[in-house]
């Protein structure tokens, strides 16, 4: 305890505490529903279209955040669309969109004189990349997630578990599969700052796995995912500072050691 505060007498240290756990959260609570409703690898995906988009940036030298956050959002509706109008499953749309986002990012980033360090942080996450306009984007990111999720909580419940019997009752599952879709692109970019494209899938996934391992309704499940995702983001960033090692990775550890876990306590119980 001693050392994780005196790790906090650093600023960019206190931006990427606030923007971790930020993301964190947000990252646990679109996970429940993907995780819920078999979309749990379209944070990979989404990720592998964020490099190629990052890497197109970076050749172009315009601004990170403005040209991948348009591009992952609209990967993410592309997927979202072929998925439902098409009649794919889900995994396939997800493997097309961002094998294809990926070969073009390697394109991009060999004509451009190979990788460099902003496109390799890019892929592992750097703890130290965390500015202040992240803290800004990330806290304003999980207020419009929290309430969104309050407000539409019967809806989205629904829609999560049963599309057709929401159809029925007149709610519009198109809508809200877009609002999800805008939700997790926007977690993904905003999250590949910290854990990297290629780790950022596992801050969708890890916690709501193990929650739904531990918990008996949708409501619990969130909650429980929530925490775990805070807790364990916690323990791997003073793990990494402690012994050295990216911050991602370690969180990712993390998240296995607490779901092996769990699985040794669903079969005591």
């Amino acid at each position: 305890m001693e050392f994780f505060i005196s790790l906090l007498q650093y600023p960019f240290m206190q931006r990427a505490l606030i923007c971790g756990i930020a993301i964190s959260f947000c990252a646990a609570l679109i996970g429940v529903i993907l995780v819920l409703k078999r979309y749990s690898m379209i944070g990979h995906g989404l990720g592998e279209v964020g490099f190629a988009a990052l890497s197109l940036a970076l050749v172009l030298n315009l601004p990170q955040m403005y040209i991948s956050i348009p591009i992952v959002i609209v990967a993410s509706f592309i997927i979202l669309v072929i998925s439902q109008k098409k009649g794919e499953s889900g995994d396939i749309t997800i493997a097309l969109v961002s094998t294809s986002a990926l070969a073009f990012g390697v394109i991009i980033t060999a004509l451009s004189k190979g990788f460099n360090i902003d496109v390799y942080n890019y892929m592992f996450g750097s703890i130290l990349t965390m500015s202040t306009g992240d803290v800004v984007i990330s806290v304003c990111l999980s207020v419009l997630l929290v309430i969104a999720f309050v407000f539409f909580y019967n809806r989205l419940f629904m829609i999560t578990y049963d599309e057709n019997y929401a159809k029925v009752c007149g709610i519009s599952v198109t809508f809200y599969q877009f609002l999800i879709a805008l939700f997790t692109a926007l977690v993904v970019v905003i999250g590949m700052r910290m854990m990297g494209t290629l780790l950022i899938s596992s801050l969708i996934v890890f916690p709501a796995i193990i929650a739904r391992r531990l918990t008996h309704s949708f409501k619990e499940m969130a909650v429980m995912s929530v925490a775990i995702s805070i807790l364990c983001f916690l323990f791997g960033l003073v793990i990494s500072s402690l012994v050295n090692l990216p911050t991602g990775a370690c969180i990712v550890v993390v998240y296995l050691v607490v779901l092996l876990i769990s699985r040794v306590f669903g079969l005591l119980n």
